[in-house]
């Protein structure tokens, strides 16, 4: 048996609900599917206590019983990184670990399924996702997206890294304005380079976005409005650090957005008041707002979330909760799993 692993260009982008997706496509089929994560990187704290969701959910759809210790084998927390550079990290047994929880795994399994991260994470240890496979002998998918021409670049280079273990690469949340430049033009171009396409997800608007109240607890954040509704949905964010005529341009164009700006800054805070397309206001620094802006967020029922984290750092973490999306949820595996058996060639993919 030879393992599928999945890998991306770029955080965030549905690799969970694909790998899990082809899983369960395979079991579909009368097959026995495993998976495994061999590097899990969400973490609840930079000192590795994993909160990864990923392997909970492979669980649960795949009707799995092996400890999340092998599912997972290696944290890979920023403090993991850093005793790594400081030589304080085995690669043997690190690799070790990974091969024996693999082999346990594949014993009860006709096909195994290997979520990967971002294609070179884990290159400090010798564990980037190329890495991973040379190690377990496994063919590669590589997820992409393809927002502008640019992303073209990653997709060839990611191709050249891995060589002949890459199967193809299936291009996610593919937009309809783009759709048909990536069908047209760029599958050929990426053909004539020697790199198949296995498949073009469509942008799905279910699979994308989360909840006020979802994002609220992804941050945590505390809710300074109890009384707005967290149901709203957040698609999209814009950060507020321009002149306030500036930003009410760009909040009216916004829809179903979070604005991120600092809790001090009250010329946004009321400007954004004003947008109908915005879900919330997510305001950094642990600044409190005054009275006046939580009076007329409360009118308009617009939640407010507080963080004590700076803008950047907040940013970073909407950001990557938007694009994860609800992906970690059974719902969006079979979504998925309906995307793959419509846009992708699965029976050639699992044939390889």
């Amino acid at each position: 048996m030879t393992p599928l692993l999945v890998t991306s260009t770029a955080d965030g982008t549905g690799k969970t609900a694909i790998t899990i997706a082809l899983a369960s496509i395979a079991r579909a089929d009368g097959e026995t599917a495993g998976y495994m994560k061999p590097k899990g990187t969400r973490l609840e704290s930079a000192v590795g206590k994993t909160r990864d969701e990923d392997p909970m959910l492979a669980r649960e759809v795949l009707d799995l019983d092996a400890p999340i210790e092998d599912l997972e084998p290696v944290v890979y927390s920023p403090t993991f990184v850093q005793e790594a550079i400081r030589g304080r990290s085995d690669a043997d047994e690190l690799r070790e670990s990974i091969t024996s929880a693999y082999e346990r795994l594949a014993e009860v399994a006709d096909v195994m399924l290997l979520e990967g991260g971002k294609l070179w994470t884990g290159s400090a240890v010798d564990l980037s996702d190329r890495d991973v496979a040379e190690l377990l002998d496994a063919d590669v998918v590589l997820v992409a997206e393809f927002e502008e021409h640019g992303d073209v670049d990653e997709v060839i280079a990611a191709a050249d890294v891995l060589g002949d273990r890459l199967v193809g690469v299936l291009f996610n949340r593919v937009s309809s304005s783009m759709y048909d430049e990536v069908a047209d033009h760029v599958v050929p171009f990426l053909a004539g380079r020697g790199v198949e396409t296995l498949g073009i997800l469509p942008h799905d608007r279910d699979l994308g976005g989360v909840t006020v109240a979802e994002l609220s607890d992804s941050i945590g954040a505390e809710l300074l409005t109890p009384e707005a509704p967290t149901d709203g949905r957040v698609d999209r964010f814009v950060v507020g650090a321009m002149g306030s005529k500036a930003a009410l341009e760009q909040f009216r164009r916004t829809r179903d957005g979070a604005v991120i700006t600092g809790g001090d800054r009250s010329d946004i805070q009321t400007t954004a008041l004003e947008a109908s397309g915005v879900s919330c206001l997510v305001l950094t620094g642990g600044y409190r707002p005054s009275n006046a802006a939580l009076g007329k967020a409360a009118s308009r029922d617009v939640p407010v979330l507080l963080v004590r984290s700076d803008t950047r750092t907040t940013v970073d973490k909407v950001e990557q909760v938007i694009r994860s999306g609800r992906t970690q949820r059974r719902e969006a595996v079979d979504r998925m799993a309906d995307l793959l058996r419509d846009n992708a060639d699965t029976d050639h993919l699992f044939e390889q």
